[in-house]
C-alpha cells in the first residue's frame, strides 16, 4: 500500500575533504622569530625616544609648540625618560619572553638597548656635545633604571622557574 508520502533517499554528492588547518606547532618558529624581531625594534625605538627626551625641561612644554628643539626651554630637567625606560623596558622584556616562550629572547633587546645607551653616552655631536652628557642626571639615571629593569625581570624569571 502506498500512502502517497514516500520520500526518496538520496545520497550526498562526493565532497572533497577540506584541507587540514595548520597545527599550532607549525606556527611556533614564525611566532618566535616575530616576537624577537618586534622586541628588538621596540627596544631600538624606545631607546631613541628616551635619549631624545632625556634633555626635556619644564620650559619645553611651551617652546616645543613653537617649533624649538627639546632642551631649548628653561627650567629644571623632567624625568620622563626615566619613567619610560622603566615602563617600556619591562613591557618589551615581558613581550619578548611571552611571545617566544623562551627566556633567551630577553637578551637581544636588552643588549641592543644597553649598547645604544652606551654608544649615545660616548658619541659627540658636530658641536662637540655628548648625546648623553655626564652633567645630565636624568640621562644617567635613565641608563641605570633601564638596565636594572631588564636585570630585575631576568632575575624574577630565574626565581619563578616558569614563564609568564
Amino acid at each position: 500500500m502506498s500512502t502517497g508520502h514516500e520520500t526518496e533517499v538520496s545520497t550526498p554528492p562526493e565532497q572533497t575533504p577540506a584541507p587540514e588547518p595548520r597545527k599550532p606547532a607549525d606556527w611556533e618558529p614564525l611566532i618566535r622569530a616575530g616576537g624577537v624581531v618586534v622586541s628588538i625594534l621596540a627596544a631600538l625605538i624606545s631607546g631613541f625616544l628616551e635619549i631624545n627626551l632625556s634633555t626635556l625641561r619644564s620650559g619645553d612644554l611651551v617652546t616645543i609648540w613653537r617649533g624649538d628643539a627639546i632642551g631649548s626651554g628653561g627650567g629644571p630637567l623632567l624625568g620622563l625618560s626615566i619613567l619610560l625606560a622603566g615602563g617600556l623596558n619591562w613591557a618589551i622584556a615581558w613581550f619578548a619572553v611571552t611571545t617566544t616562550r623562551r627566556r633567551w629572547a630577553l637578551a637581544p633587546p636588552w643588549a641592543l638597548w644597553t649598547l645604544l645607551m652606551l654608544g649615545a653616552a660616548g658619541v659627540r655631536t658636530d658641536e662637540g656635545d655628548y648625546l648623553l652628557g655626564g652633567e645630565n642626571w636624568v640621562a644617567l639615571v635613565m641608563i641605570l633604571v633601564g638596565s636594572l629593569t631588564y636585570a630585575i625581570f631576568s632575575y624574577r624569571l630565574i626565581l619563578k622557574r616558569s614563564l609568564p
